[in-house]
């Protein structure tokens, strides 16, 4: 693992961590997590395991498992879910990390990309939150160890997703989340609604 510079960015500004740093913090948020089921508790086991493998975890093109950031949009509305592009599966937003960022950083960017909407991570502190995790099969044979975060809507939560989007996105309430949303996001939205 290289010690490059990666910058705290979208409001995290805690500033340059080393790629050393980042996997250390990466890892203590997964090991720390409690999961809400057994498919979180295999995907800790596995994303811990692939994080003490990989030489460059944090970047799509060094290896076909790689992290990735979503974020899970909450709010009166309820949910916000999409419908992937290319899987045809309701999910949360998120996706690739862009070089020199953080998983975190990467939900709040693709949220905002894909949904049209302006977030912030609602947890606070640096990093914020796990809110869950998920290891699961991608598009193009990738593998992701995918770290959710929980982000807030500011100002007008009305998705607006721009062309080249899923225009198929949407809030839903928890009944109905349930119906729709991909098993590996099934767990943390039964969570979600005990503690309500």
């Amino acid at each position: 693992m290289e010690g490059r510079g990666i910058e705290g960015r979208a409001g995290c500004d805690a500033g340059p961590v080393t790629t050393d740093d980042l996997l250390r913090t990466v890892r203590a948020s997964i090991a720390g997590r409690d999961p809400v089921d057994g498919r979180e508790a295999a995907s800790r086991a596995r994303a811990l395991a692939e994080l003490d493998q990989l030489r460059s975890p944090f970047d799509r093109h060094a290896d076909a498992v790689h992290v990735t950031g979503s974020g899970v949009v909450l709010g009166p509305e309820g949910v916000l879910l999409l419908r992937h592009r290319l899987l045809g599966i309701w999910v949360q937003p998120g996706g690739h990390l862009e070089p020199g960022e953080t998983p975190w950083d990467a939900a709040r960017r693709e949220t905002a990309e894909e949904t049209g909407l302006e977030v912030r991570l609602a947890g606070a502190g640096v990093p914020p939150p796990l809110l869950h995790l998920d290891v699961h099969g991608a598009a193009h044979g990738h593998t992701h160890l995918d770290l959710r975060y929980r982000l807030a809507v500011v100002g007008d939560p009305t998705p607006r997703p721009p062309s080249g989007e899923s225009q198929e996105v949407a809030w839903y309430r928890s009944a109905d989340a349930l119906e729709l949303a991909d098993p590996g996001l099934r767990g943390l939205l039964v969570a979600l609604e005990a503690a309500r």
